[in-house]
């Protein structure tokens, strides 16, 4: 009777040992699939958008074709991408739904020349060198790194794209170099 217990047991603990290894190899799949719209994952902890000082859609704008560098511009040295000025803004809105409330305010910030204080939704961590150019250069699209932003109503962080493992990630897949002072300065 022990003998058929012990038996018993052992195919038990096996059956079970076999159900995780199934298990985890039928999860596996499921987790590494690729995202295949975009170079960059998503990031998984779907933030929030950050508060702005004025509603802004890049879906509402984006459906007029109007590409991203029309507004964001790259000036020397070529680091990061600017927020377009008041005047540029206006440049449309001082005929286009110029009553409604958002355009008055953003009427007042054109007409006391001060910049919007917009709210950077991607920070380039500490210790980091970024050049957006560089990455232009070779032939990056916006929405690689910054997700599918001609859908979102409000910029929110929708990549991982400030991560070591998303650059390292994308830069074995397009063979860039790897080596630290790539990124890091020492």
């Amino acid at each position: 009777m022990r003998k058929h217990m012990n038996r018993n047991i052992t195919l038990s603990a096996a059956a079970a040992a076999l159900a995780v290894l199934l298990g985890t190899a039928l999860a596996l799949p499921a987790q590494q699939a690729p995202a295949v719209s975009q170079l960059v994952p998503g990031n998984p902890l779907h933030p929030a958008a950050p508060a702005q000082p004025l509603p802004f859609s890049h879906k509402k704008h984006l459906a007029f074709s109007l590409q991203c560098k029309a507004c964001h511009t790259n000036p020397d040295p070529g680091n990061m991408m600017t927020f377009p000025a008041t005047a540029k803004c206006m440049s449309c809105h001082a005929s286009i739904a110029k009553t409604k409330p958002a355009i008055l305010k953003l009427a007042e910030f054109s007409k006391s020349q001060k910049p919007i204080p917009w709210v950077r939704v991607y920070t380039v961590l500490p210790g980091v060198t970024w050049t957006h150019r560089a990455h232009l250069a070779a032939g990056m699209q916006c929405e690689m790194c910054h997700g599918p932003v001609a859908q979102m109503d409000a910029m929110s962080e929708a990549t991982s794209v400030t991560t070591m493992f998303s650059c390292l990630d994308c830069h074995q897949k397009k063979g860039a170099k790897t080596i630290c002072s790539t990124c890091h300065k020492s």
